[in-house]
């Protein structure tokens, strides 16, 4: 897990810890990601405070409604695709999916959060997903199989 945080901070970027509130607090991560299932955001925000980042998972508008109303700083949206990175992986959305949800919220005359997609997130996808409307993605995948690939994603966002 260091040498995460390491690699975050030497390339300027977030570091964000899935699923372990205690871990995001012990390594001083700026943040964490929590699934549907996990410590609630309330309590999370307890134990990290105010000043650190709590994303949490989204797959359907029901969870980004969720989501919006705990309030977490930001919502983690997918999977776009397959991912071997996680487990138990959720229906994958495909873009198709996150313009669904998307024009859903816009319907119900909802301010779009800030969405990150998840879940397989390609480089190549990044234009594609900012047209949707989505605000970002978070890569985890192609960073710990090529850490160089970090300075080619902070050329397109």
């Amino acid at each position: 897990m260091k040498f995460q945080k390491k690699l975050c901070a030497d390339n300027d970027t977030v570091c964000i810890i899935n699923d372990h509130v205690q871990i995001a607090k012990d390594l001083d991560a700026d943040g964490v990601h929590l699934g549907l299932k996990d410590t609630s955001i309330e309590i999370a925000r307890h134990i990290l405070g105010k000043n650190k980042i709590i994303g949490g998972t989204a797959n359907t508008i029901s969870d980004v409604l969720q989501r919006i109303n705990e309030p977490c700083d930001y919502i983690g949206l997918g999977p776009l695709r397959f991912t071997s990175t996680k487990e138990q992986l959720s229906p994958i959305l495909g873009f198709e999916g996150y313009q669904e949800i998307i024009k859903g919220l816009k319907e119900k005359a909802i301010e779009i959060p800030k969405i990150f997609a998840i879940g397989g997130v390609l480089l190549e996808d990044i234009d594609l997903l900012q047209q949707i409307g989505i605000y970002g993605v978070a890569v985890s995948g192609q960073i710990t199989d090529r850490p160089s690939i970090i300075k080619e994603f902070k050329k397109v966002i």
